[in-house]
């Protein structure tokens, strides 16, 4: 039996003691709260987002029943709701931005051993955005378009481990290409994205940083056909050109050639022509390249369903933006910890027997560890006498 750290207590261990203390530094509170400090906070707003808390007397409520068990599971505060609400209105939520990008570079690192899709030796991402739907009604300051409250959440994918690398959080109605310029930038690496992000400015700037990137082409832009080259027509394939932009905004946002690809999905025939600057690649795989950016449309339906990002415990916008950077923070242990000890199964799998096991003192493996009964010997003759047979 683990009579030292509780579960809760192992999964934050994906985050050092340091690197906390260098990110809360950063970003001190004006009035601090001795009743509850930095890290406490941190760790009680995963615990909520493991367990998946209602509601902050729902929080107060479960810690205080498990009292005895707070300083195993680091949390050495009171955990109040007044002391939960000041600081979730008053601590500022780019603390826990820059934790959620520590935990992204440390999962990045531990996962860089994962094959890529389709075999290539490249790293490859997804980005896009989701939309955070919020009531208009509790939080007005969120509005996005008529009586509807949302804020947008940007994320860059790395389709090795379907791990964040990069996110940013924005008001509902900042347009999603603009995360084009926050993005980090790897040269050699793909970037695939749909065509909300076909900005030839921003996209001729991944070109110039020698990074490529696969987007779908809008059927009002301008061009023309510089090369055709033969395609299997068997394959799905219909056309893949060399093209340049016509317009006079075109020629000057992407002066250099592109590459545009025709195909129609033989599952869903659906007919999508594709954009890139990549020339070395065959033509298929820039289609199948594209078709793996799916997974970021999972990640977000995953994230939504399994942790806390519909029902918020503050109206304030620096209280909302610490629940969503905190689940992150959350997902991002999670895969952590899964990685370190080398546990079996699914992340929801994981999320489903921490979030009853939280505040257990148990190891990680223990929990996960498969009972092997094909050696027991079963005298199944004796059940059947007693069931009738």
């Amino acid at each position: 039996m683990n009579s030292g750290k509780t579960v809760l207590a192992q999964v934050l261990a994906g985050l050092s003691s340091k690197e906390f203390s260098r990110c809360a530094a950063r970003y001190p509170m004006v009035r601090d709260t001795p009743a509850l400090s930095a890290y406490d906070h941190f760790a009680t707003m995963v615990f909520a987002q493991l367990t998946y808390r209602e509601s902050l007397r729902d929080i107060e409520v479960c810690l205080q029943a498990r009292r005895a068990l707070l300083y195993h599971a680091g949390i050495r505060g009171t955990v109040k709701r007044c002391n939960l609400a000041y600081a979730n209105e008053h601590r500022d939520w780019r603390m826990f931005a820059e934790l959620a990008g520590v935990l992204m570079r440390r999962a990045r690192r531990l996962y860089a051993d994962e094959p890529t899709p389709l075999g290539l030796d490249v790293d490859l991402f997804a980005l896009d955005a989701t939309l955070i739907e919020l009531s208009f009604a509790l939080l007005p300051w969120a509005r996005w378009q008529g009586t509807q409250a949302a804020v947008k959440l940007n994320v860059l994918l790395d389709l090795r481990a379907d791990l964040p690398t990069f996110a940013s959080l924005h008001e509902g109605d900042r347009h999603e290409v603009a995360s084009l310029d926050e993005i980090p930038v790897y040269p050699g690496a793909y970037y695939v994205m749909d065509r909300g992000y076909l900005d030839f400015a921003r996209l001729h700037r991944l070109h110039a940083a020698g990074a490529f990137f696969v987007t779908r082409l809008k059927t009002n832009t301008r061009y023309y056909v510089v090369e055709s080259r033969p395609v299997a027509a068997a394959s799905g394939l219909r056309c893949d050109q060399t093209i340049r932009l016509n317009s006079a905004k075109g020629r000057r946002c992407y002066p250099d050639v592109l590459r545009r690809v025709s195909y129609i999905d033989p599952e869903t025939e659906l007919w999508l022509i594709f954009l890139t600057n990549q020339f070395a690649l065959d033509a298929l795989t820039v289609a199948l390249i594209y078709k793996h950016r799916w997974k970021i449309e999972l990640f977000f339906r995953w994230i939504k369903q399994h942790l806390r990002l519909r029902g918020f415990f503050s109206t304030d916008s620096n209280g909302v933006r610490v629940q969503i950077w905190t689940a992150l923070c959350a997902y991002l242990l999670v895969a952590i910890a899964k990685r370190e000890n080398a546990l079996p199964g699914s992340l929801h799998q994981l999320l489903q027997v921490i979030s009853i096991a939280a505040l257990e003192k148990a190891p990680l493996p223990e929990l996960f560890a498969k009972l092997d009964t094909t050696n027991e010997s079963l005298d199944i003759g004796n059940q059947l006498e007693l069931i009738g047979f």
